[in-house]
């Protein structure tokens, strides 16, 4: 159509030329009629300065509901023949070999149009089509957001070598736990804006820590950072003699229970006889040194004579009662002086 409408317009500069006259050229014909009537006053009065478009593009903005971006197909994946392999991805067609909702196709596989059609029929095979059209836009934007999140080299592996030629802030223990907790808002936002809308937050979270410091420095009366300086090398000071004092204190404490726990018979005749548990032992009974090896005595010479087949005739002394007995008797079990059956 083009071409056509510039071999008319030639014609009819060379025919406005040969009805002017043999001096005048086409081409000094066309200068000469846009000069004076497109470029000269009748032009100015008659052809606005812009024309309105009044087409609109349906098409726009992107990510609309006509959008072409929708469907759009992705630049291929720069990964090794090997890896495509693995993901069973096809380069070419930016497909996978197993597809989100992989069945999605049958719902126009066997779709036909038909003369004899009736409306009922009609509007069903529509629908079906909308519904198609609907799976095949959740199924690029499932691919839009794993390109944009790098979730494919993530999956093989490659995010690692990224993250270590890349250094970045040092995130801890509880921004990991909050991240995970955000993931659910990863469809929702690309991510940069992820990526800013977290760092917002580690920021907001330094500025309340810097108001808290602030409050308190005001409330102990600081009111410039010349002072706050001063303020935190006192109190480091203060919590370190504080510490120091805590340990000393704790240590003493130890060494006098030590001491203080055996009071009571350290200084009775046989303490030096008896072993760090029968110390206690007698310590938690109430009961002297000597009377304990006495009673000790007692029963491991009843035991063996009970082993030789001799009759026992000694006798407990009357301080001991069943409690003490009962006790002193599982204790010496314990450390395998005597058998259980003795016991």
């Amino acid at each position: 159509a083009s071409v056509s409408a510039c071999c008319l317009l030639c014609y009819c500069l060379e025919d406005m030329a040969a009805h002017v006259g043999a001096s005048r050229t086409p081409q000094e014909v066309m200068e000469h009629y846009v000069s004076m009537y497109i470029h000269g006053n009748l032009g100015k009065a008659c052809i606005p300065d812009t024309i309105p478009n009044r087409v609109t593009d349906h098409t726009c903005p992107s990510g609309g509901p006509l959008s072409p971006s929708l469907t759009t197909p992705l630049p291929p994946l720069d990964i090794s023949v090997a890896e495509q392999q693995q993901l069973g991805y096809m380069p070419l067609r930016d497909d996978y070999e197993i597809e989100y909702d992989q069945d999605a196709e049958t719902l126009i596989s066997g779709l036909s149009v038909n003369y004899d059609d009736d409306d009922v029929e009609i509007e069903l095979k529509r629908a079906h089509v909308d519904m198609y059209v609907r799976k095949l836009k959740e199924r690029q934007r499932r691919k839009n957001i794993a390109r944009d999140y790098n979730l494919v080299p993530a999956f093989l592996g490659k995010d690692k070598k990224d993250k270590e030629k890349a250094p970045k802030r040092k995130i801890t223990k509880e921004e990991k736990e909050l991240r995970l907790k955000l993931r659910p808002l990863y469809q929702f936002m690309s991510c940069k804006e992820f990526e800013d809308f977290f760092e917002n937050m580690h920021k907001e979270r330094i500025l309340r820590a810097k108001i808290r410091e602030l409050q308190r420095y005001r409330r102990n009366g600081i009111t410039k950072m010349e002072e706050s300086a001063e303020y935190e090398a006192a109190r480091h000071k203060r919590e370190k003699r504080k510490e120091n004092k805590n340990i000393a204190s704790s240590k003493r404490g130890k060494e006098e229970g030590k001491e203080g726990e055996f009071a009571a018979i350290e200084n009775l005749p046989g303490f030096e006889l008896l072993s760090d548990r029968e110390k206690v032992l007698c310590s938690s009974l109430n009961l002297s040194p000597a009377r304990y090896v006495t009673v000790k005595t007692i029963i491991i010479k009843d035991h063996l004579q009970k082993r030789q087949g001799i009759p026992s005739k000694s006798r407990l002394p009357s301080y001991l009662d069943k409690v003490l007995k009962k006790r002193i008797l599982n204790f010496l079990t314990e450390s395998g002086w005597i058998s259980r059956d003795a016991s």
